[in-house]
């Protein structure tokens, strides 16, 4: 459900009142029954929310919105303020989830925005959703993805400095990254994915000109590594005319060098449409691609087509079930 003070239980109610949502999956939250009632009254949705004990006892049936209610929220708690309650109920509510995708019980997990500030004052010390599913996984290195209608974008480094990224980027790095580019790609039905790597400089270094160096000695090797595999990666490529023409169909993913290289050019295309997908994890993991939002949180007028595009991306990454096991 994420935060509770931001706008995470209004996009995850107004996706559920879309009714193709159950045609394709069935969903459950984890959170907490009396906030979904409260959103679901601020948005004015002809819902209900039924209390369960597990994924094994919901209905999934549209118009009844199913939550493993874990009961953490404070009443009164105010919308669009950092609390250290609703930071508690937010890593309580991913700890859950995470548990039950671990044991087989769900398929994938989708995420409701969290507030960084009010995680880090419930003493959770994580940069976001990224490095925290990493810890509760066991998970040494996984990379962030974030997925828009026309781009698919994986970075080899994410929440740091730009002069710590750069020191921290090196063949090895960016050779898994590009592994992890593949592997999702396949997952998600592109049998043979064409890779585009950014350099690090302007102009991909031009031969030299600019930087020290880097494309050569810490993104070349790599690339060089993955196409001896018969992979189709090109790269280091400029990124300033790499995304467009991702954008246009000639590539199917992006490998960015750090976070805003890669994070500027898909919420250009559309925060709205955007997902972030964590690629390394042994669950499936996505989320919408926007943040708590506490400007609006509790007015009942945030867009919940993120979520929607998080909810179909979790589904296409989600393992395939027989009849008889589903």
């Amino acid at each position: 459900m994420g935060d509770a003070a931001g706008v995470g239980p209004e996009v995850v109610v107004k996706a559920l009142a879309h009714a193709d949502v159950y045609a394709r999956c069935r969903p459950l939250v984890v959170g907490d029954a009396a906030r979904l009632e409260q959103a679901i009254a601020l948005c004015g949705l002809p819902l209900r929310v039924a209390r369960v004990g597990g994924p094994a006892d919901g209905a999934y049936a549209f118009g009844v919105v199913d939550c493993l209610d874990l009961g953490l929220v404070p009443p009164g708690l105010p919308y669009g303020a950092v609390s250290a309650a609703a930071g508690e109920a937010a890593f309580r509510y991913i700890e859950r989830a995470t548990r039950l995708a671990a044991a087989g019980a769900v398929d994938a997990i989708c995420t409701a925005p969290i507030s960084k500030e009010a995680l880090n004052l419930a003493g959770h010390r994580f940069p976001g959703h990224t490095e925290l599913l990493a810890h509760l996984t066991g998970t040494p290195e996984v990379s962030l993805m974030l997925v828009a209608p026309k781009l698919r974008v994986i970075h080899v480094t994410t929440h740091m400095g730009l002069v710590d990224a750069i020191e921290r980027i090196d063949p090895p790095l960016v050779q898994r990254t590009i592994e992890r580019a593949h592997m999702v790609a396949v997952r998600a039905g592109i049998a043979e994915p064409r890779i585009a790597v950014c350099g690090i400089n302007p102009h991909a270094g031009e031969g030299g000109l600019f930087g020290r160096g880097e494309e050569e000695a810490k993104i070349l090797p790599a690339v060089a590594a993955c196409r001896a595999r018969g992979w189709n990666v090109e790269g280091p490529l400029p990124a300033d005319t790499l995304f467009y023409r991702a954008g246009r169909g000639d590539f199917d993913v992006v490998v960015a060098m750090y976070h805003d290289q890669g994070h500027g050019p898909v919420k250009v295309m559309g925060v709205e449409h955007g997902v972030n997908v964590t690629v390394g994890l042994p669950v499936v993991r996505t989320s919408v691609d926007h943040g708590t939002a506490f400007d609006i949180a509790g007015k009942g007028i945030a867009d919940e087509h993120s979520m929607l595009a998080a909810l179909r991306e979790a589904i296409a990454l989600a393992p395939r079930r027989t009849e008889a096991a589903a």
